[in-house]
């Protein structure tokens, strides 16, 4: 088992930073690749952004890319989110996500079902 534990959500002004931390605990050597999908109020679940332990490759939403960034710190088992220039849009609960096996045919880090364990999550709000 895996658990994960997500802090640094708040509110924010739209254009201003806030960087997310997700703290893995447990059988951390399993885990294959660690993500961030976010849900907004009435919204479905969506990808953000996911990060490789195998090759340390990074993948991230359309709606993101150039503005927010994944990390590792692999000492702490701890992956961050650092998120800049936000907008109003960008108001969600942000959830941490682990998954145990590489993508496939039939599994994408962009699908919800790939993924095999869930934090709990942490809202952020971007004011405008």
């Amino acid at each position: 088992q895996v658990q994960l534990v997500e802090s640094g959500g708040g509110l924010v002004q739209a254009g201003g930073s806030l960087r997310l931390s997700c703290a893995a605990s447990g059988r951390t050597s399993s885990i294959y690749a660690m993500g961030w999908f976010r849900q907004a109020p009435g919204k479905e679940r969506e990808f953000v952004a996911a990060n490789s332990w195998s090759d340390g490759s990074t993948y991230y939403a359309d709606s993101v890319k150039g503005r927010f960034t994944i990390t590792r710190d692999n000492a702490k088992n701890t992956v961050y989110l650092q998120m800049n220039s936000l907008k109003p849009e960008d108001t969600a609960v942000y959830y941490c996500a682990a998954a145990i096996r590489g993508p496939g045919p039939s599994r994408s880090y962009y699908g919800i079902n790939y993924w095999d364990y869930w934090g709990k999550g942490t809202l952020v709000t971007v004011s405008s």
